[in-house]
């Protein structure tokens, strides 16, 4: 495992700084992704791409992390106030003074995309994206194949859901983030755990557990898609791992498509208040 994912909002700043001192010993081994575009570094705060911030944050980032180049630097949302020419010519002048090597967006819709590519070519996309979220498919997978940018996709395991570890009993902390997830709700993961079912008969019939079969299934889907599950457990870390052994024929993948194909995911990904700051 090569590719860290992180931005200044987690935590806010926090996890920046356990990354920077984690990986120190052995920085040129692995690939560091970071973000900018929220006030303050706090979601709650709203979007703020501003070129001064994104140069502010960037030299932050870089101190926090530890080193002298950020290799990935992603805008986390659009900012519907600052023209995408105007954050991509700030990320184009970083890489052109050594700060950061490449150029990504996050949850940027396909007119956004092709507008920044075209000022400073962008190296990845992260946006949701696994066995319960296929929306990507429609427009954006395309797109980004046309264009030769790599996909990132976050909470491939479905935010846990996908693993078995979470059904209509199970209760959440009061601080965690599912709580505000309408797909999350009590009803919601009663009528999805049809898809968490099937995905075990699937993941049974290959000795494999249902994180990895989810994992391998985006990897299979093409060769520039490079998945980010998180996890806070040591043995997750090693089964999410596993899945990179696990081979998926064309008639795996056309039988799992088969059996997905029915079942129909009940509610939204993000509550209305979020959902208006993707796809832009």
């Amino acid at each position: 495992m090569t590719f860290f994912d992180t931005a200044e909002a987690y935590g806010p700043f926090t996890n920046e700084e356990l990354l920077g001192e984690a990986v120190a010993p052995f920085r040129d081994q692995v690939v560091i992704a970071t973000k900018f575009g929220f006030k303050d570094g706090i979601p709650q705060n709203g979007v703020d791409s501003r070129p001064e911030n994104i140069r502010a944050v960037a030299e932050v980032s870089l101190k926090r992390l530890k080193t002298e180049t950020i290799d990935l630097f992603y805008q986390h949302r659009v900012d519907p106030d600052v023209p995408i020419e105007d954050v991509a010519g700030t990320v184009r002048d970083l890489i052109a003074e050594g700060k950061v090597r490449y150029f990504g967006l996050s949850e940027a819709g396909t007119e956004t995309i092709r507008r920044a590519h075209a000022v400073q070519p962008i190296a990845a996309l992260q946006s949701e994206y696994s066995l319960w979220w296929r929306e990507p498919e429609q427009s954006i997978l395309p797109l980004l194949d046309e264009l030769g940018i790599g996909f990132v996709p976050f909470s491939p395991l479905g935010k846990g859901f996908l693993t078995g570890a979470i059904d209509a009993e199970t209760r959440f902390d009061a601080d965690d983030f599912r709580n505000l997830v309408p797909r999350f709700s009590v009803a919601a993961r009663r009528a999805n755990q049809r898809l968490v079912e099937v995905l075990g008969d699937i993941a049974a019939g290959k000795g494999a557990t249902r994180a990895q079969i989810a994992l391998a299934w985006l990897l299979a889907q093409k060769p520039w898609i490079v998945p980010i599950p998180g996890t806070t457990k040591l043995y997750r870390l090693e089964e999410n791992l596993g899945a990179v052994r696990i081979t998926l024929s064309e008639t795996d993948l056309c039988d799992i498509n088969d059996a997905l194909r029915a079942i129909e995911v009940v509610g939204a990904r993000y509550p209305e208040h979020l959902q208006r700051l993707v796809g832009r």
